[in-house]
C-alpha cells in the first residue's frame, strides 16, 4: 500500500517548532552554538556573553584589536551566521 500523504520528519518537526513559538529561540540558539565554528577557537575565546535580542546579536570582547577587525567583517559574518542557520535570525552584530 502506497501512503501519497508522507511529509519529512524534519518538515513536521519544523511545522510544530513554528506553530508553537520555538522556531526562533532554536534559531537564537544555533546562531550562538555557531558563532565559535564560523570564526574559530582562537577568536572564540576572546569574545563572550553571545546574546540575541530583537534580531541583534551582542557579544562582548576582550581584545580592542579584535573588535576592530570583527567590525570590519560584521556584514559579512552576519550573512554567514544566517546561512548557517538557514533562516534570518540576525539582522545587526554590536561588538562590546
Amino acid at each position: 500500500m502506497k501512503k501519497t500523504n508522507a511529509e519529512s520528519i524534519r518538515d513536521v518537526m519544523y511545522q510544530y517548532l513554528r506553530e508553537n513559538g520555538l522556531e526562533m529561540p532554536l534559531n537564537e540558539y544555533r546562531i550562538i552554538q555557531a558563532w565559535n565554528d564560523v570564526l574559530g577557537d582562537a577568536i572564540s575565546r576572546n569574545t563572550k556573553d553571545l546574546r540575541i535580542y530583537n534580531q541583534v546579536l551582542y557579544v562582548t570582547i576582550e581584545s580592542s584589536a579584535l573588535k576592530n577587525e570583527l567590525l570590519m567583517r560584521r556584514t559579512g559574518l552576519i550573512k554567514i551566521l544566517n546561512e548557517r542557520v538557514g533562516a534570518q535570525v540576525i539582522t545587526k552584530i554590536i561588538f562590546k
